[in-house]
């Protein structure tokens, strides 16, 4: 896909701050978590399914590691966010964020209650918060991808 520069004027001045290469580092993390968090939520329901521990355990690392890659990619975002008030004026910038923390601050209580005995750590508390959180990663998706491709937030020319 390419841009109109007539259509984003202001590209160059929504560059990301966090960069390497010159390249974006928040969309450079982001997969780690929604691939994390929605493996959660596949052995959570296997381990619904089945009882056997191991699809709890599972459960336990991937919303740990799925925690650090998200804590990782909201700094990396959240100092995109603050480091460039024109970045914050897009309409969907606020609602992204907020999503994003929402979707962090679940999975946090999540990975809490997942530190329970097996069957009370999926069942039903943490089967529930890992459906949630799966619900509202579609939705702060949409949003990053419209910052990036209608906005041209982070793209480089």
């Amino acid at each position: 896909m390419t841009y109109n520069d007539d259509l984003h004027p202001v590209n160059n001045r929504l560059r990301s701050t966090v960069r390497i290469a010159s390249r974006p580092v928040h969309p450079m993390l982001v997969p780690f978590p929604i691939v994390c968090f929605v493996g959660a939520l596949v052995t959570d329901i296997a381990y619904a399914r089945t009882a056997n521990v191991m699809w709890a355990d599972f459960s336990d690392w991937l919303l740990v590691i799925g925690m650090i890659m998200g804590g990782l990619a909201t700094i990396a975002g959240l100092i995109d966010f603050l480091g460039n008030r024109l970045i914050r004026a897009q309409a969907p910038a606020w609602p992204h964020m907020i999503g994003n923390i929402v979707v962090l601050l679940l999975a946090l209580l999540n990975t809490l209650v997942h530190t329970r005995d097996a069957w009370t750590s999926v069942m039903p508390v943490g089967l529930i918060l890992s459906v949630i959180v799966v619900l509202i990663l579609p939705i702060t998706g949409w949003l990053g991808w419209s910052m990036v491709y209608r906005h041209g937030v982070g793209v480089i020319k």
